[in-house]
Protein backbone atom coordinates (compact mmCIF):
# COMPACT_ATOMS: atom_id res chain seq x y z
CA UNK A 1 0.00 0.00 0.00
CA UNK A 2 1.22 3.48 -0.83
CA UNK A 3 -0.19 6.57 0.81
CA UNK A 4 0.90 10.17 0.66
CA UNK A 5 0.24 12.53 3.55
CA UNK A 6 0.99 16.23 3.95
CA UNK A 7 1.50 17.74 7.39
CA UNK A 8 -1.70 19.68 7.92
CA UNK A 9 -0.21 22.70 9.70
CA UNK A 10 0.03 24.51 6.37
CA UNK A 11 -1.21 24.16 2.78
CA UNK A 12 2.07 22.83 1.35
CA UNK A 13 4.82 25.39 2.00
CA UNK A 14 8.38 24.64 0.89
CA UNK A 15 9.20 23.64 4.46
CA UNK A 16 6.42 21.05 4.60
CA UNK A 17 6.93 17.38 5.19
CA UNK A 18 5.35 14.67 3.16
CA UNK A 19 4.64 11.31 4.73
CA UNK A 20 4.68 8.30 2.44
CA UNK A 21 3.53 4.87 3.50
CA UNK A 22 5.44 4.07 6.68
CA UNK A 23 8.19 6.62 6.24
CA UNK A 24 8.34 10.38 6.37
CA UNK A 25 10.12 12.20 3.58
CA UNK A 26 11.66 15.60 4.24
CA UNK A 27 10.97 17.95 1.38
CA UNK A 28 13.21 20.90 2.22
CA UNK A 29 12.73 21.12 5.97
CA UNK A 30 15.76 22.68 7.63
CA UNK A 31 17.94 21.03 5.03
CA UNK A 32 21.34 22.67 5.42
CA UNK A 33 23.60 20.80 3.07
CA UNK A 34 26.23 23.51 3.62
CA UNK A 35 27.24 21.39 6.59
CA UNK A 36 28.04 18.49 4.31
CA UNK A 37 31.16 20.11 2.90
CA UNK A 38 32.99 22.59 5.10
CA UNK A 39 36.06 24.67 4.57
CA UNK A 40 38.66 25.19 7.26
CA UNK A 41 37.49 26.00 10.79
CA UNK A 42 34.11 24.42 10.04
CA UNK A 43 32.89 27.40 8.03
CA UNK A 44 30.89 26.68 4.89
CA UNK A 45 32.81 27.41 1.70
CA UNK A 46 31.40 28.31 -1.71
CA UNK A 47 31.26 24.64 -2.72
CA UNK A 48 29.17 23.75 0.33
CA UNK A 49 26.78 26.65 -0.34
CA UNK A 50 26.39 25.43 -3.91
CA UNK A 51 25.64 21.90 -2.70
CA UNK A 52 23.05 23.25 -0.24
CA UNK A 53 21.28 25.16 -3.01
CA UNK A 54 21.39 22.15 -5.30
CA UNK A 55 19.94 19.81 -2.65
CA UNK A 56 17.12 22.24 -1.84
CA UNK A 57 16.31 22.69 -5.54
CA UNK A 58 16.39 18.94 -6.16
CA UNK A 59 14.03 18.32 -3.22
CA UNK A 60 11.69 21.07 -4.39
CA UNK A 61 11.58 19.68 -7.92
CA UNK A 62 10.90 16.13 -6.68
CA UNK A 63 8.13 17.40 -4.39
CA UNK A 64 6.57 19.53 -7.13
CA UNK A 65 6.69 16.61 -9.59
CA UNK A 66 4.89 14.35 -7.12
CA UNK A 67 2.27 16.93 -6.18
CA UNK A 68 1.64 17.58 -9.89
CA UNK A 69 1.12 13.87 -10.56
CA UNK A 70 -1.47 13.47 -7.80
CA UNK A 71 -3.26 16.82 -8.23
CA UNK A 72 -6.13 15.42 -10.33
CA UNK A 73 -6.27 11.91 -8.86
CA UNK A 74 -9.02 12.51 -6.26
CA UNK A 75 -6.89 11.06 -3.43
CA UNK A 76 -6.25 7.91 -5.49
CA UNK A 77 -9.74 7.17 -6.82
CA UNK A 78 -8.76 7.99 -10.42
CA UNK A 79 -5.59 5.93 -10.08
CA UNK A 80 -7.47 2.70 -9.25
CA UNK A 81 -7.71 1.50 -12.86
CA UNK A 82 -4.66 3.29 -14.22
CA UNK A 83 -1.58 1.18 -13.53
CA UNK A 84 0.61 3.47 -15.61
CA UNK A 85 -0.33 6.54 -13.58
CA UNK A 86 0.04 4.60 -10.33
CA UNK A 87 3.54 3.49 -11.37
CA UNK A 88 4.47 7.10 -12.20
CA UNK A 89 3.30 8.27 -8.78
CA UNK A 90 5.10 5.47 -6.94
CA UNK A 91 8.32 6.31 -8.83
CA UNK A 92 7.91 9.96 -7.83
CA UNK A 93 7.37 8.94 -4.19
CA UNK A 94 10.52 6.82 -4.34
CA UNK A 95 12.49 9.68 -5.92
CA UNK A 96 11.41 12.01 -3.14
CA UNK A 97 12.30 9.33 -0.60
CA UNK A 98 15.79 9.14 -2.07
CA UNK A 99 16.19 12.86 -1.32
CA UNK A 100 15.86 12.17 2.41
CA UNK A 101 17.39 8.72 2.59
CA UNK A 102 19.83 9.62 5.37
CA UNK A 103 17.35 11.57 7.49
CA UNK A 104 15.84 10.21 10.71
CA UNK A 105 12.12 10.45 10.10
CA UNK A 106 10.68 8.56 13.06
CA UNK A 107 11.46 11.08 15.81
CA UNK A 108 9.10 13.41 17.68
CA UNK A 109 8.56 15.61 14.62
CA UNK A 110 6.56 12.75 13.07
CA UNK A 111 3.92 13.40 15.73
CA UNK A 112 1.09 15.51 14.42
CA UNK A 113 -1.93 15.52 12.15
CA UNK A 114 -1.28 14.59 8.52
CA UNK A 115 -3.76 15.06 5.65
CA UNK A 116 -3.93 12.24 3.10
CA UNK A 117 -3.37 13.47 -0.44
CA UNK A 118 -3.21 10.14 -2.28
CA UNK A 119 -3.38 6.42 -1.44
CA UNK A 120 -3.72 2.95 -2.91
CA UNK A 121 -5.31 1.63 0.30
CA UNK A 122 -8.49 -0.08 -0.91
CA UNK A 123 -10.62 0.32 2.22
CA UNK A 124 -10.00 4.08 2.43
CA UNK A 125 -10.69 4.53 -1.27
CA UNK A 126 -13.91 2.50 -0.97
CA UNK A 127 -15.17 4.72 1.85
CA UNK A 128 -14.20 7.94 0.06
CA UNK A 129 -15.74 6.85 -3.24
CA UNK A 130 -18.99 5.58 -1.72
CA UNK A 131 -19.68 8.25 0.92
CA UNK A 132 -22.45 9.68 -1.28
CA UNK A 133 -24.43 6.45 -0.72
CA UNK A 134 -24.81 7.66 2.86
CA UNK A 135 -25.95 11.12 1.79
CA UNK A 136 -22.64 12.89 2.21
CA UNK A 137 -19.20 13.34 0.72
CA UNK A 138 -15.93 12.45 2.38
CA UNK A 139 -14.18 15.43 3.92
CA UNK A 140 -10.61 15.39 5.17
CA UNK A 141 -8.80 12.08 5.48
CA UNK A 142 -6.30 12.40 8.30
CA UNK A 143 -3.70 10.39 10.13
CA UNK A 144 -2.91 11.51 13.67
CA UNK A 145 0.43 10.17 14.90
CA UNK A 146 1.77 10.30 18.47
CA UNK A 147 5.30 8.86 18.49
CA UNK A 148 5.74 9.14 22.28
CA UNK A 149 2.33 7.58 22.94
CA UNK A 150 2.96 4.95 20.23
CA UNK A 151 -0.44 5.56 18.64
CA UNK A 152 -1.83 6.20 15.18
CA UNK A 153 -5.40 7.19 14.38
CA UNK A 154 -6.91 7.15 10.90
CA UNK A 155 -9.79 9.60 10.55
CA UNK A 156 -12.17 10.16 7.64
CA UNK A 157 -14.54 13.07 8.16
CA UNK A 158 -18.04 13.31 6.71
CA UNK A 159 -19.32 16.88 6.99
CA UNK A 160 -21.15 18.27 8.75
CA UNK A 161 -20.60 15.99 11.76
CA UNK A 162 -19.77 12.39 10.76
CA UNK A 163 -16.47 10.61 11.26
CA UNK A 164 -14.94 7.18 10.62
CA UNK A 165 -12.17 6.52 13.13
CA UNK A 166 -9.67 3.65 13.45
CA UNK A 167 -7.17 3.53 16.32
CA UNK A 168 -3.88 1.64 16.03
CA UNK A 169 -0.55 1.27 17.79
CA UNK A 170 2.84 1.95 16.20
CA UNK A 171 6.34 0.56 16.58
CA UNK A 172 9.51 2.29 15.46
CA UNK A 173 11.18 -0.31 13.21
CA UNK A 174 14.15 1.77 12.05
CA UNK A 175 15.21 5.42 11.79
CA UNK A 176 12.94 5.73 8.73
CA UNK A 177 10.18 3.19 9.26
CA UNK A 178 7.15 3.00 11.50
CA UNK A 179 5.09 -0.19 11.59
CA UNK A 180 1.42 -0.12 12.56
Amino acid sequence: MEALFLHSSSPCPPSSLIFSSSRRIPVTRNLDASRIVKGRCGRPNSTSKSIAASVRESSRLARDDLLGLIADQERGIRTIGDESKRAQIVRAIDALGDEGKDTVTTGPSLSGTWRMLWTTEKEQLFIIRNARLFGTLAGDVLQVIDVEGRSLNNVITFPPSGVFFVRSGIQIASPQRVNF
